[in-house]
């Protein structure tokens, strides 16, 4: 299966802005899939907006990111983003919390590949045109249902599941 999306960087005060997803309960940077007729730069502004409550305007694209390996290829396009108006309101079922921390100070649990893309953004525009990140994940699940399926029937915590599942490691 192939999957497209964005993501968002939003730094305010040297700080980036994580939510904290409900599905493993670790952190990522707000972003997720394309949605028919809306562009990639759309969807990051959206997908900011659904998951965080504020409104954002994009600054640069940072890099094209290809993660391979797991039930799904995502190739995401992440963008850097400014802060234009909205307060801080998590999605309901989807974000179990909002957080800004300092960009040397990202909590562990969190997707180890978004953590490049805080890195490139920090490198600056055009550092890292396109980038091929490895997902090295277990094998049985062939979409997002059985994905979570698995996880409910690990006995694991989600956040442990995570951490099983993927790895944790490029």
């Amino acid at each position: 299966m192939i999957s497209i999306g964005a993501t968002a960087v939003i730094i305010q005060d040297n700080k980036v802005l994580l939510v904290k997803r409900e599905d493993f309960e670790v952190w990522a940077l707000p972003g997720g899939g394309v949605d028919e007729g809306e562009s990639l730069a759309e969807t990051a502004v959206r997908e900011a907006y659904e998951e965080t409550g504020l409104q954002v305007e994009i600054t640069h694209l940072i890099a094209l990111y290809s993660e391979i390996g797991s039930w799904s290829d995502w190739h995401l396009a992440s963008f850097a983003a400014k802060i234009v108006g909205g307060s801080l309101n998590s999605q309901i079922g989807e974000v179990l919390d909002l957080q800004f921390f300092p960009l040397d100070e990202l909590p562990e649990d969190m997707f180890w590949w978004h953590r490049q893309h805080i890195a490139d953004f920090l490198a600056g525009p055009g550092s890292a045109p396109a980038r091929r990140q490895n997902v090295h994940s277990q094998p049985g699940a062939t979409n997002r249902a059985e994905l979570y399926a698995m996880r409910d029937q690990s006995g694991l915590t989600r956040t442990e599941f995570y951490h099983w599942y993927y790895k944790t490691s490029p």
